[in-house]
C-alpha cells in the first residue's frame, strides 16, 4: 500500500510537436484524432511520473475543439495529475497552439483522462495520493472527486 503523497509538480509534463502535412486535413488543420492521440500520450506521461508504473487509459472525458492548429504551428500539451484514487488517477491536459514565429498562443482544447497504474500482468496497483499545494491545484483536486463520482454513477447505469 502506498501512503506517502506526491506533489502535483512531480507529475507535470509538457510535450510539443510541430503540425506537419501528414497529420492535417484538407483544410490544413491538424486532425482532431491526432490531437486526441497527443492528449493521451501527454496524460500517460504525467500518470507514469506520478505512479512510477505502467499505466493504461481507462476513460477520456468530452473534448471540444475551440481553435484549430494549422500546418507549421506547434501543438503544446500541458498535463498533470489532479487526483489519485486507489489505482486510478485523473489527469488534466490542456492543449495550446503556438505560432513559432510570433509566440502567439491559443487554447485548442482541454480534457480529463483517467489512467490506471498496472503491473506487468495488467493488474491494477495502488498509487500514491496527490498532495496539492496551490489554490489552483486544490480546486482541481476537489473537482476531480466530483467528476469521479459522476463517471462512476454513469458506469453503474450501464
Amino acid at each position: 500500500m502506498v501512503t506517502e503523497g506526491r506533489y502535483v509538480r512531480e507529475s507535470k509534463s509538457e510535450y510539443s510537436e510541430l503540425a506537419l502535412p501528414n497529420d492535417a486535413n484538407m483544410l490544413g488543420n491538424l486532425l482532431g484524432g491526432k490531437i486526441m492521440h497527443l492528449v493521451d500520450l501527454a496524460g500517460a506521461i504525467a500518470a507514469m511520473r506520478h505512479s512510477r508504473n505502467a499505466v493504461v487509459t481507462a476513460s477520456v472525458d468530452q473534448m471540444e475543439f475551440i481553435h484549430p492548429v494549422r500546418i507549421g504551428q506547434l501543438v503544446r500539451l500541458l498535463a498533470s495529475v489532479n487526483r489519485a484514487f486507489r489505482t486510478s488517477m485523473e489527469v488534466g491536459v490542456k492543449v495550446l497552439m503556438e505560432d513559432p514565429l510570433t509566440g502567439a498562443q491559443q487554447h485548442v482544447c482541454s480534457a480529463f483522462l483517467t489512467f490506471v497504474a498496472v503491473d506487468a500482468s495488467g493488474k491494477g496497483v495502488p498509487v500514491a495520493p496527490v498532495t496539492p499545494e496551490t489554490d489552483e491545484e486544490k480546486r482541481r483536486f476537489g473537482e476531480a472527486g466530483a467528476r469521479r463520482e459522476y463517471r462512476l454513477s454513469v458506469r453503474r447505469k450501464h
